[in-house]
């Protein structure tokens, strides 16, 4: 029903949660996920990325169709989606699944009982995502699933969350949560959870289950939104309007009216996915929403094909093109099904809901945008509709993509996608086929990530059987996404392979023709990867089937999504001797973190007046700043304050460590590209942001020396940072003695290793709000409160009790949200303290990226000398550590690397490492810094020897392997004998992961497949860590309940819980009565810093275990002051409950709070942490794609505190440190500015990318006399372990190193080559061959 403008009123109304909302007064431009976290209480969905990137925004979005009186439920990404495009929909978010007041959803309580939660910023949107899933399958007509389970199969359960990113969990538990819906799910195979036990039946663990009823259905759609009307415009002010077209004829109009309007900016839109990518920055005055007019919303198909409207989403056309192939095997419907069948790999479920096909194009023709669709429907001859003013015009795709870049007054109207066995007139049982095949090279095998290249190759071919040979009718290439402005057709190999008959030399003239077309633009990265055509495997699809010439990759199926992940093992020996503690019980919070409920910085409401913060950073890495000036007329509305250093009343200090202060801005010069040189400050975030992109800095470089922009500049120029003597490691034996014994030697070989980033989920945040008499009390996300405590009472020239730092959560840290968290603090607190105001800031992903410095790069030259029989006698390295401008914690890198490189018995160590002070953004701590990087060296030193010698190189690592004592030589206190598990470690998972046995499984491998290679390796790992001091305080309430305070800050690792276990431990000692669960008396409250001093740093993996220790002792006192009350009261009552102890010994004056400083002794504070990995891979040598088919690892936890949360923080650290080795490119510009700045360009793990086949066993060592409650750490070292991966990844490429030598004829070895870190697809590609399917093909030609 339509009605009028004047009968309807301007405002949007829409549901949330089943809550009515109706709003006039907002911009056009707001989104979804700002209307949600700035005016509602549903601040569930976060802000992870700003670009659709990630998943932490999902939320469901229900629209209701009158027509078939149907709603659709669909997943969106709310920090794209804009609110004026929800109006008449109703939304979801986790908080509308359950809570802890009414109860929570059996998803929340899944996810938390089998561990998929650990920093929880992630987790709402992961929530949302399956929720979605299952709403959708239960409107399928699959049977009636089993009590207890939904629908969903297991398949759909795994791909519900593959676009979602996680970097805590490495997703392995997040499966298993979604899996346990699917009525397919085997029960067997559901990892490690707290539900049910070791041995429980199939029926005890149904049971044990959290209830899912598929009938008990939340509505998503109210009754009350059926019947709310309707309006073509929905805002109208002088200054911006929403306009809702229903027909052509008025968006003519509308368009009309534009081009009369003098300075009118339009924003047509449809699902404005685009913003993720193409970042505008200027606002508009009009936009028009084109998803009303029926001819662009349309599908409809004839006997010419299918015609797809513009705003038709992507997920819609894939569900028509799967339902048109259905029904026989027509050529028609197969090419439909594959064309479905690649638009499953753009983006993720979330965007492609939203992204309109018509959208897509556009951005391909106007932006160069590297579309899937577009070269796709390039090669079957799509052709497009096209409206401009009151003309429309149909062409080709081919030409549309060509023509000049579209204005905004042209609009697409549809798409046409041929009826190819209409046009060929090929039918079953003929002998002309039509082939047809799509290809993408691409770091995420399930999409959400860009492709390198990608093709499609559509070919008409007549098999003649007497002769056995095939002819090429006709055929169509197209190739895109390579480096050029949009996707092409590959004429000259059409017309090359028309008519031909095809043979080896066809095949090779052709891959040589289409060298000399794809050919990427300047500047384009990874070029001779992208030009290279066998990066998309094309010709497999052109196979002869004679003698000669088989199937290029007869193993490659490229319609397949793959299989996710397979059953897995975790093995667990639970220590029940101090229950609690010892018990795999979930992590404290994890439910609340699903609901939404969990409050991190942001999600804390602002108070009154409250101002928001955008950093101005320098892009230039040296230069004189002359001033700071803002595009004329461009200041956004609400523009308040520009502060710099000129502000600061104390010192201009933004962070501080031992060895030294770093500045919070630039004063007269900027020392590196990234350096803060002001703040901004607005009425909100979105306005502080586009201010400081607003800003112009005048530099002058005149007169002053270049920059250091490499550690060898530094080296020339003697630019280092001193590390002193405290931290200093020490060499190890005698190096020259060493190398005279070695039968040979490897002189100054050299590795290079890059950076890597953060990717925390919740980006820097801070909140400062001025108290009375000259206070401030700041709210941040950090994992040293106490020194950005200290460093803002410095900033600002205040008495340090005038501070207060507040951190309750952490939404991940891995490092970053140490140092480079404390400027971010130091901002905020001074602009309100100039201001008198709150001001607080929510980090945009790309400034985070581009100030966070991230891991440390080095240049490593090596020369080592070893037996014939492998055993290395002398190993000596020169490392050139790339620290950035200021010292920040690099000092410690030296000695962190050493601590790994002494794994291995080296015979002799020495070395040279300098800590290069250079023009790049400081480089901090990353989770294991400086040992992952030492584990890296140590390996490819280990294969470098076992290359040399044609020796195998698990045997090579064997005979390094330390001794007891030679353990003690190299680190001078190893602990006793009995600590030394490692070759226990290493023996045992030879065992459990079938070593040998797979190793000579995959040499068959190997020799029987061509285009696919595999490779196993087994490394072990030494990681020494190091306690620090660390407070505690535990207070027993007059009810009886314990509230808690310790050192450490909860980043998700789960200290937390570990400490409520420790307290509940500690106490029950005393054996009351009527305490059946202590844990639940006990909670962990956040950290303040007024209140609990001398907190220090959480990080280095042990700051749980010491606060665990703080926290004993602290009970231990308390329970020294109760024991005489609990006596007398015993020989009066006989029983004692512990509520009446409390209240007795109130009435007594005891004092029911203690606190404690632990100080770990000489003999504890440092000690080693052992384990070893297995990880089995398989290269595409045609791709250079790297799949990892199992990890198998075991860690020596000793007694584990808590099982679960160590286990989760093996896997999590362990998929961390895959990233690094094989996905993550923290790239930057010729001048340092980092250019890897979102999602777009810089790619951490996912479901698709992490071991199908993940094996875990946390072993229980026994007894460590020094260790707290007899455990170790495990929050870092299991990440050195993701090396195995990279030396899987070695041993592939070796084998086809070995098989390209063997197609040139030569018999020599190639097995010498350095692999690069991170080791991607064209980094794999470039080492198996460029042009290896030419080679092969010559090799059969001649």
């Amino acid at each position: 029903m339509e009605f009028s403008e004047s009968a309807v009123k301007n405002s949007l109304v829409f549901a949330i949660n089943g809550e009515r909302f109706e709003v006039s007064d907002i911009h056009p431009s707001t989104t979804l996920l700002e209307f949600l976290r700035l005016r509602t209480p549903f601040k569930g969905a976060k802000l992870g990325c700003g670009e659709g990137g990630c998943g932490a925004c999902v939320v469901l979005l229900s629209k209701y169709n009158p027509v078939l009186d149907e709603v659709d439920d669909f997943t969106v990404s709310s920090c794209l989606t804009l609110l004026c495009s929800v109006n008449g929909c109703s939304i979801t978010t986790t908080e509308g699944l359950g809570n802890s007041k009414d109860g929570f959803h059996p998803i929340h309580e899944r996810f938390s009982g089998f561990h998929a939660s650990q920093c929880g910023f992630c987790t709402p949107g992961m929530c949302m995502s399956l929720f979605s899933a299952l709403v959708n399958a239960e409107k399928t007509l699959r049977p009636e699933p089993p009590m207890g389970f939904s629908k969903l199969k297991v398949s759909e359960a795994e791909r519900a969350i593959a676009g979602n990113l996680c970097r805590c969990t490495g997703y392995r538990p997040i499966a298993d949560a979604c899996k346990s819906f699917a009525a397919d799910v085997d029960m067997e195979d559901l990892g490690f959870n707290s539900f049910w036990r070791q041995g429980d039946g199939k029926e005890v663990k149904i049971r044990s289950l959290p209830l899912y009823n598929h009938n008990d259905k939340i509505c998503t759609f109210p009754e009350f939104l059926k019947n709310e009307n309707r309006s073509t415009l929905l805002l109208d002010s002088r200054r911006y309007s929403w306009h809702n077209p229903v027909s052509l004829e008025e968006l003519q109009r509308l368009m009309g009216f534009v081009e009369d309007e003098n300075g009118t900016r339009v924003k047509v839109v449809v699902g404005n996915t685009g913003m993720g990518y193409y970042k505008e920055i200027e606002s508009y005055n009009k936009y028009i929403d084109l998803r009303h007019i029926p001819e662009l919303s349309m599908i409809r198909r004839d006997d010419k094909g299918i015609n797809i409207g513009a705003t038709v989403t992507i997920s819609k056309a894939i569900e028509a093109l799967r339902e048109y192939s259905k029904g026989g095997f027509s050529s028609g419907g197969m090419v439909y099904k594959k064309i479905a069948d690649h638009m499953e790999k753009i983006a993720s479920g979330f965007i492609r809901n939203s992204a309109s096909i018509g959208g897509n194009l556009v951005m391909a023709q106007r932006k160069n945008f590297p579309s899937d669709l577009a070269t796709v429907l390039l090669a079957v001859g799509s052709t497009v509709n096209i409206m401009n003013g009151p003309k429309s015009e149909e062409l080709t795709l081919e030409e549309f993509l060509r023509r000049p870049d579209l204005d905004s007054k042209i609009i697409l109207l549809s798409v046409k996608v041929p009826a190819w066995d209409q046009i060929t007139g090929i039918s079953s049982g003929t002998e002309m086929k039509l082939l047809f095949e799509t290809y993408r090279a691409a770091p995420r095998p399930l999409g959400n990530a860009l492709p390198y290249l990608n093709a499609a190759l559509m070919a008409e071919v007549f098999h003649c059987k007497s002769s056995n040979e095939t002819i090429i009718s006709s055929c169509r290439f197209a190739f895109g996404a390579y480096g050029t402005k949009h996707p092409i057709r590959a004429a000259k190999v059409e017309e090359f392979l028309t008519g031909k008959l095809l043979s080896v030399r066809v095949l090779y003239e052709a891959i040589k023709l289409v060298r000399g077309i794809v050919v990427p633009d300047d500047g384009t990265s990874s070029p001779a990867y992208r030009a290279n055509p066998e990066s998309v495997d094309g010709y497999s699809t052109l196979r002869v089937k004679d003698s000669k010439t088989k199937r290029i990759s007869s193993q490659l199926d490229h319609c397949k999504i793959p299989t996710l992940l397979s059953p897995a093992k975790q093995v667990v020996e639970l220590n029940r001797q101090y229950h609690p503690v010892g018990e795999p019980i979930a992590k404290s919070g994890a439910a609340l973190q699903a609901s939404g409920e969990a409050v991190y910085v942001d999600d804390i409401p602002s108070p009154t007046n409250c101002l928001h913060g955008a950093f101005i950073y320098s892009t230039k890495p040296f230069a004189r700043v002359k001033g700071i000036k803002f595009k004329p007329k461009s200041l956004p509305d609400g523009f308040s304050s520009l502060i710099s250093f000129k502000d600061i009343p104390g010192e201009n200090i933004g962070s501080n460590t031992i060895f030294g202060t770093e500045p919070l801005f630039a004063d007269d010069f900027t020392r590196c590209a990234g350096q803060y040189i002001a703040f901004v400050v607005a009425d909100t975030q979105k306005h502080a942001d586009m201010a400081a992109n607003l800003a112009v800095v005048d530099y002058d470089v005149g007169n002053l020396e270049p920059p250091i922009l490499s550690v060898e500049e530094a080296v020339r120029r003697s630019s280092f940072f001193e590390v002193p003597s405290y931290v200093n490691p020490k060499k190890v034996g005698d190096f020259s003695k060493g190398m005279a014994e070695a039968d040979h030697k490897i002189l100054s070989a050299e590795i290079n290793i890059g950076s890597q980033y953060y990717f925390y989920m919740e980006t820097q945040t801070a909140l400062a709000i001025p108290d009375e008499d000259n206070c401030i009390v700041v709210y941040s996300s950090i994992q040293g409160p106490e020194y950005a405590h200290s460093t803002i009472s410095r900033c600002l020239g205040i008495p340090e009790h005038n501070v207060r730092v507040i951190t309750r959560r952490v939404g991940g840290g891995f490092g970053g949200k140490a140092i480079r968290a404390m400027p971010v603090a130091t901002a905020c607190a001074l602009a309100a303290y100039k201001l008198q105001c709150p001001v607080r800031i929510y980090m945009n992903r790309k400034t985070d990226m581009i100030i966070a410095g991230g891991r440390h790069p080095m240049k490593v030259t090596y020369s080592v000398g070893f037996k014939s029989d492998g055993k290395i006698t002398a190993l000596h390295l020169d490392i050139l550590i790339n620290a950035g401008i200021t010292a920040d914690l690099s000092p410690l890198m030296p000695n962190n690397m050493l601590g790994a490189l002494k794994k291995y018995d080296w015979g002799a160590l020495s070395f040279d490492i300098k800590v290069c002070k250079t023009n790049h953004s400081s480089k901090s701590a990353m989770r294991a810094p400086g040992e992952v990087q030492a584990t890296f060296i140590s390996e490819a030193v280990i294969e470098h020897v076992a290359s040399t010698l044609s020796m195998e190189v698990d045997s090579v690592r064997s005979k390094n392997l330390h001794t007891y004592n030679s353990l003690n030589f190299f680190y001078e206190d190893a602990g006793e004998p009995v600590d030394y598990t490692l070759p226990s470690i290493w023996d045992k998972l030879a065992i459990s992961s079938s070593f040998k046995q797979r190793t000579e499984m995959i040499k068959q491998f190997n020799m029987c497949n061509k285009w696919k290679k595999r490779g196993i390796s087994r490394v072990p790992i030494v990681h020494e860590v190091l306690l620090r001091p660390t407070p505690g305080k535990v207070s027993i309430l007059s009810d009886g309940s314990v509230a808690v305070e310790v050192g450490g800050i909860e980043l998700g690792q789960g200290l937390w819980t570990k400490v409520k276990q420790m307290v509940a431990f500690a106490l029950s000692s005393i054996r009351c009565d009527g305490v059946d669960d202590f844990l639940k008396k006990v909670r962990v409250i956040q950290s303040d810093t007024l209140s609990l001093i001398q907190g220090g740093f959480t990080a280095g993996s042990t700051t749980s275990e010491s606060s665990c220790e703080a926290v004993r002792l602290c009970c231990n006192v308390l329970v020294e002051r109760l024991t005489p009350i609990k006596e007398r009261l015993q020989e009066q009552m006989g029983s004692v409950e512990w509520g009446t102890l409390i209240l007795q010994a109130q009435s007594q004056a005891v004092n029911l709070s203690a606190s404690s400083y632990y100080v770990p002794d000489f003999s504890s504070m440092i000690y080693l942490n052992y384990g070893a990995a297995v990880s089995e891979v398989e290269v595409n040598l045609l791709t250079g794609e790297t799949a990892i088919l199992q990890s198998d690892i075991i860690y020596d936890c000793g007694q584990s505190l808590n099982p679960a949360v160590d286990l989760g923080q093996i896997e999590g650290a362990f998929v961390q440190g895959i990233g690094f080795f094989m996905f993550e490119e923290y790239t930057s510009n010729s001048e340092g500015l980092v250019v890897a700045e979102g999602t777009w360009t810089y790619k951490i793990p996912t479901i698709d990318t992490i071991p199908k086949q993940f094996n875990v066993e946390v072993m229980n060592s026994g007894h460590h006399r020094n260790h707290i409650l007899s455990s170790k750490a495990s929050g870092e070292p299991p990440l050195l372990l993701a090396v195995s991966v990279h030396c899987a990844t070695r041993a592939a490429i070796r084998e086809a190193r070995q098989q390209l030598l063997s197609w040139t004829g030569q018999c020599k070895s190639d097995s010498i080559f350095q692999l690069e870190v991170p080791a991607t697809m064209p980094v794999v590609k470039n080492l198996c061959g460029l042009e290896n399917v030419e080679t092969y093909l010559h090799s059969l030609l001649s």
